[in-house]
């Protein structure tokens, strides 16, 4: 239960509700006095929590996307197989999405609306979570997990906008069973779209 008494609550509450707003109306068709009436308090003591919109903004892309980068430093310095790290990263991103669905929903749609100087934490956030992901590519690479033609930036960028895209639809569709698009966004990763035949069937050539 959500103590109310607690400031760092107060500001979470205020954040989840900037976050539902935005995600309803976009930034430039949200207000100040939207996201106070979603608290439930006068638009004065708004400020209270934001200085302005746009701190609200960035506010909510921070908590949209801080928890996941951890859990990515997390998982790529663990010493488990690729196979495992690349599960346990699909797993934390998708279910971001169903835990602060709207937050990162408008960190992704909403965050360019930020002046440059408001961005810089967000990018090098997001660049880091990349970098991490890449080096786990590398490792498996280099462990002989993946071929090594794989191209790890590449790799890498793909596993987000898969993610992206369907963290999109978890936010739109409360009943999607995140784990099932898990378990299918891992096996077609690891394994494509092409059936495997075994290597005596091929050289026998039936």
């Amino acid at each position: 239960m959500l103590d109310r008494k607690n400031p760092r609550t107060k500001q979470q509450r205020a954040v989840l509700a900037a976050a539902s707003v935005f995600a309803e109306k976009g930034y430039h068709g949200a207000s100040t006095r939207d996201i106070a009436e979603r608290m439930g308090i006068q638009q004065g003591s708004i400020y209270y929590y934001f200085k302005s919109k746009e701190d609200a903004l960035a506010d909510v892309c921070l908590f949209g996307i801080e928890d996941y980068v951890s859990h990515m430093e997390t998982t790529a310095v663990s010493d488990q197989p690729f196979e495992t790290k690349l599960l346990a990263t699909i797993t934390s991103h998708l279910t971001s999405y169903r835990e602060r669905n709207e937050a990162l929903r408008v960190h992704n749609t909403e965050r360019l609306y930020l002046p440059k100087e408001k961005r810089t934490n967000l990018k090098a956030l997001g660049s880091r979570y990349r970098q991490l992901l890449e080096e786990m590519f590398e490792k498996g690479i280099a462990d002989g997990a993946l071929r090594p033609t794989v191209d790890a930036h590449f790799a890498a960028q793909t596993v987000i906008g898969l993610c992206n895209a369907w963290g999109d639809l978890i936010v739109r569709d409360s009943a999607l069973d995140v784990f099932d698009a898990i378990q299918k966004c891992h096996d077609l990763l690891l394994n494509g779209l092409r059936e495997r035949r075994s290597k005596n069937r091929d050289l026998s050539g039936d």
